[in-house]
């Protein structure tokens, strides 16, 4: 690349792989700065908020997309900017935008961004930087951030241009939503988004040396310059690029078809992944209420088949793969929760679909191995297989004896809700009156570790796309201890150290931030469906509303994963 001065233009001549040579301008008149640019791009993604806790080095950032109609949600700790992205990304489909301030700023994303990464979610991260002259120099929150985010990030890149600022994101966002979908990231360096009359101030050298080592210093940071704003206006494309979505074969849908259509015992497990676009979870719905085939849900696939489904098993999983004859993983992994893939049975047949190669087989080199494997989108795969099998479904006694026993289960679950703890409220008996109360538009926002794992076999989504997992409750069971960590920790090494807390009160805090908060204790027990309804109504008022539900112990968890 040359840079040729000329009058009051600088040339930019690009020799192109092609050979052909491309000439960018500078225009030094110009009003405009890259946040422009960034917002056009998110503009025509169809994004509609952007997540942030302000900072000086992206603001042309927020003042841009702000104009464009672009919601900014500005929060008060940059992790919590991310989070909110990414359940955005979760709810919605789209790639999750959350901005944050250079140096610290970033830092404080990480948790939030490997959990993007860890829950396959579609989000782009836009970081402020140290000018492209400072960086490496101790400029103000200079780090090398490339490094933090290129382990926890599918694409990484620091724009060095203005001109770059286009091409780089329709690339960033393309690659955030294909494949296995994940988090990316773009550094903007605080002078490739203010506009040229302003870093041309910052560019004056006030006192330059004497002589040629002058002239040389001038002359460098004027061709710098020149070359930062060089084609920076010119008309880019900026709509989206295509998104690659690896799709199962022709042959290997035969061939589960095939599979599926000998089975007696089949049951299907469903993970994050057979919710992602591009097919309608609704379509998804139908194709697996026409093969008729009993579902276990996991992740983001909860509430896909609504309320009270016959083909949805929500208890008694480990029995029911035992007797399962064929085993299809929708997206679903074999880690943890799956006892690394300890819980299948050998004699099943096991089809594995999953987008990621290395989420497909994890563990199948030591506890399982699958007949099938297909790396592909699972939604699609689940439709496509149904119109395979069209006429036939899954014998009616098979989802019939698992349901049976589902109800067995439950009823035996809010028995246990009725029981009397030593102190408080029973968690039980207050989270079936929450999700008894619950309406059919809610969505399930849940963290936490007790209290959160028992809403897992209580609380059911209405519809799909209701339960996302992120930093935040409204309801809150308050029983001054890490029970799921004191559950094991109490037998096995004798101590409760660093398990008690005390019983904070949280429903002033939430009123302190604009809410309203509800303490609620065992004196409430009789009133606690007419609390639930008035925080109901607090909320449809445009408040946020904390229930600080104080609870007791329950064995009700016993032997359950906690590391």
């Amino acid at each position: 690349m040359r840079l040729l001065l000329n009058g009051s233009f600088w040339k930019v001549l690009n020799m192109s792989k092609t050979k052909q040579l491309k000439l960018f301008y500078t225009e030094t008149k110009s009003p405009r700065h890259g946040g422009e640019s960034v917002a056009e791009v998110l503009r025509a993604h169809g994004v509609k908020f952007l997540f942030t806790l302000v900072g000086g080095h992206i603001s042309p950032i927020l003042v841009a997309c702000e104009k464009v109609g672009i919601r900014i949600v500005d929060t008060r700790h940059e992790a919590t900017a991310v989070f909110a992205a990414d359940a955005v990304a979760r709810l919605s489909g789209t790639v999750g935008v959350a901005a944050v301030t250079a140096g610290p700023g970033l830092t404080n994303t990480v948790t939030a961004v490997k959990n993007a990464q860890m829950a396959e979610s579609p989000l782009l991260l836009l970081g402020g930087a140290a000018g492209t002259l400072l960086q490496g120099r101790g400029a103000l929150q200079d780090i090398d951030q490339m490094s933090l985010f290129k382990p926890l990030c599918k694409f990484c890149a620091s724009i060095r241009t203005v001109r770059e600022i286009v091409p780089t994101l329709r690339k960033a966002l393309a690659i955030a939503q294909s494949g296995t979908p994940g988090p990316v990231f773009i550094e903007f360096p605080i002078d490739t988004l203010y506009p040229y009359h302003l870093v041309a101030k910052e560019f004056a050298v006030k006192n330059p040396p004497k002589g040629l080592m002058g002239k040389v210093v001038s002359w460098y940071l004027n061709n710098h310059l020149m070359n930062l704003f060089a084609g920076a206006w010119e008309t880019r494309d900026v709509s989206p690029l295509p998104v690659h979505i690896p799709q199962a074969t022709d042959g290997q849908v035969q061939r589960c078809v095939e599979l599926v259509s000998r089975a007696k015992n089949p049951v299907i497990l469903l993970g994050s992944q057979a919710t992602l676009p591009p097919t309608p979870v609704e379509d998804i719905r139908k194709a697996l209420e026409d093969l008729g085939i009993p579902c276990f849900l996991g992740g983001m696939s909860r509430g896909l088949l609504g309320k009270d489904s016959p083909i949805h098993i929500r208890q008694n999983r480990r029995d029911a793969l035992k007797e399962a004859d064929l085993v299809l993983l929708a997206g679903t992994v074999c880690d943890f929760r799956l006892s690394y893939g300890r819980v299948l049975s050998r004699r099943s047949k096991i089809i594995a679909v999953n987008r990621d190669k290395s989420q497909l087989l994890k563990n199948s080199d030591m506890f399982w191995r699958p007949t099938v494997a297909i790396q592909g989108d699972a939604g699609s795969f689940l439709v496509r297989l149904s119109k395979g099998l069209k006429g036939h479904r899954c014998p009616e006694e098979w989802p019939q004896t698992l349901k049976a026993g589902d109800l067995t289960k439950e009823n035996a679950n809010r028995a246990k809700a009725d029981e009397k703890t030593e102190q408080h409220l029973n968690p039980l008996k207050v989270l079936h009156r929450v999700d008894e109360l619950m309406a059919e538009d809610s969505i399930i926002v849940a963290d936490g570790g007790d209290f959160v794992g028992s809403a897992a076999y209580i609380m059911r989504p209405r519809g799909p796309l209701r339960r996302v997992y992120v930093l935040t409750l409204s309801v809150v069971g308050n029983d001054a201890c890490w029970s799921q960590i004191s559950r094991e920790q109490v037998p096995i090494l004798g101590s409760n150290v660093a398990c008690g807390l005390s019983f904070t009160d949280y429903h002033i805090v939430a009123d302190g931030y604009g809410g309203k908060g509800y303490l609620v204790g065992r004196e409430h027990g009789d009133q606690l469906s007419d609390i639930i309804r008035k925080a109901q109504k607090v909320t449809k008022e445009g408040k946020a509303a904390l229930l600080n539900v104080l609870i007791g112990k329950t064995n009700f968890r016993e032997g359950s994963i906690s590391v």
